[in-house]
């Protein structure tokens, strides 16, 4: 089984998100892509979060139809904090798949603050990185590569359409009563209105 692992905070997710995972899915021939929401994301310590429960629930709503997407609650069942080494770990033991079975779903922009990250050697041991980029977009490999030596092996390519999209500044647009049709499912704009989110400044 080829698995592809895309963790985040989905606050909201949006269509980014699900191209990302669909394109992947798609170029590496992965099976099925499980989305890890994470429930206290290391490096959002301090800012303010949406709680868990709504961010799963918008995630079920987004990809309940697609039968090759599947929700992960491996980080929400678990004290934090909670590194993506360890939803790795957890999820190759839950499949029972390998290393090169294995695919965090990640965009160039993680690629290059891997080096940053917890254990990040460790991790590229544990799965292959699908690294989704944009056309034209470049990534120093050379400078990773000093950082991260044999990461370069361990990256596959995931050349996905430019849809430029951010969390953050649909938080912003519900905010100022701006409409977000078409950045995010309609079941998900329909849950953000039903639960008052993103209404308030943070």
């Amino acid at each position: 089984m080829r698995l592809g692992i895309l963790g985040g905070t989905f606050d909201p997710i949006h269509f980014g998100h699900l191209l990302a995972a669909e394109t992947a899915r798609e170029q590496l021939r992965l099976d099925r892509v499980v989305f890890a929401p994470a429930a206290q994301p290391p490096h959002k310590q301090g800012q303010p979060i949406s709680p868990i429960e709504h961010r799963v629930a918008m995630v079920w709503l987004a990809i309940v139809n697609n039968l090759y997407f599947l929700l992960s609650l491996v980080d929400v069942e678990r004290p934090g904090p909670h590194y993506t080494l360890d939803t790795v770990r957890l999820l190759r033991a839950e499949y029972a798949i390998d290393a090169e079975e294995t695919y965090l779903v990640i965009g160039a922009d993680s690629l290059t603050q891997l080096p940053t990250w917890h254990e990040p050697r460790q991790l590229i041991r544990l799965c292959r990185l699908a690294v989704v980029t944009r056309p034209h977009h470049l990534v120093d490999m050379a400078a990773l590569e000093h950082d991260l030596p044999g990461i370069t092996e361990r990256v596959d390519w995931v050349e996905m359409p430019a849809l430029d999209i951010a969390s953050s500044d649909l938080q912003r647009r519900v905010r100022a009563g701006r409409s977000i049709r078409y950045q995010a499912p309609e079941a998900v704009m329909r849950y953000i209105a039903e639960h008052c989110l993103y209404r308030s400044d943070p």
